[in-house]
């Protein structure tokens, strides 16, 4: 996954997010950056926090300074560990940055008091998880956990849901994970069952190959998001791993409605993958 990008707004939710690239990083190795995107050159007027006994202001600098020094001790990434202050609409910068440092993973809070209540609502929340080239993993506030020891990986009918497949099998050989190969029927029709077997089992032999405790499982309902944060609830997971587009040409592709679904409303985290 090589390097992560971590967008911050200075909530919890993105302090969290922070964490748990963090964890991420340690274990694959690399360089981690933390982005603040600023809605114009003049807009730098100091935060203020409340919530301790006494509410504080500071400058965009001086919060992103104090992240890093209170994050310093934690990062054993190997690399460089760093923030970049940028102006501008927040979701060009955030995949403009990606690419800038060859980013393989990027990590962010859905939930924010400033620029991400804006990010995670609307057209701006389809623009980054469809458009960033890497993975993009989400996290819901309220989500405290910060290590991954179990995976979901839903299968759909389509062939590029296997695609997913490594990515996974990467995570979670680092983590010592164990991942669920979850297959949903939605319909009787025995060729979307045929295919659906089919993939599940294609990607729980890869998965059970590279020596990576896998499970197989299937259900069966009518709303694949509910079901399958519902087997997350069940199973106590701690990731979800989707793939993020419906078909279409290069260039031509867009966000699936299950994919948007998840990303909105799954109070476990998702890790959202862009086949190629």
């Amino acid at each position: 996954m090589k390097n992560i990008l971590v967008p911050v707004d200075f909530s919890k939710g993105s302090m969290h997010a922070l964490e748990r690239a963090i964890k991420i990083i340690n274990k694959i190795g690399g360089d981690l950056r933390i982005l603040h995107v600023r809605k114009s050159k003049s807009y730098d007027q100091p935060f203020i926090l409340k919530g301790s006994e006494n509410s504080y202001s500071k400058t965009v600098d001086e919060f992103c300074k104090e992240i890093l020094d209170h994050f310093k001790e934690q990062y054993k990434g190997k690399g460089t560990f760093d923030y970049v202050i940028t102006t501008g609409k927040i979701y060009k910068n955030v995949i403009n940055e990606a690419e800038k440092i060859d980013a393989g993973l990027i990590v962010m809070g859905t939930h924010g008091v400033s620029g991400f209540e804006e990010l995670w609502v609307g057209s701006n929340s389809y623009r980054v998880v469809s458009k960033a080239s890497c993975p993009v993993l989400t996290i819901r506030h309220g989500f405290k956990k910060t290590n991954i020891t179990k995976i979901i990986l839903p299968i759909d009918i389509y062939k590029n849901t296997r695609q997913k497949v490594p990515v996974v099998a990467e995570l979670a050989e680092k983590f010592k994970a164990e991942v669920h190969v979850l297959d949903v029927r939605t319909s009787d029709s025995k060729d979307i069952i045929y295919r659906l077997k089919k993939y599940g089992d294609q990607a729980y032999e890869y998965i059970d190959k590279q020596g990576i405790k896998a499970i197989r499982e299937t259900k069966k309902g009518s709303n694949i998001v509910d079901i399958v944060i519902a087997y997350g609830y069940h199973i106590n997971a701690d990731l979800i791993a989707i793939t993020k587009l419906d078909r279409g040409t290069p260039g031509n592709q867009s966000i699936s409605s299950s994919a948007q679904q998840m990303v909105n409303h799954s109070p476990i985290p998702v890790l959202s993958i862009n086949p190629s």
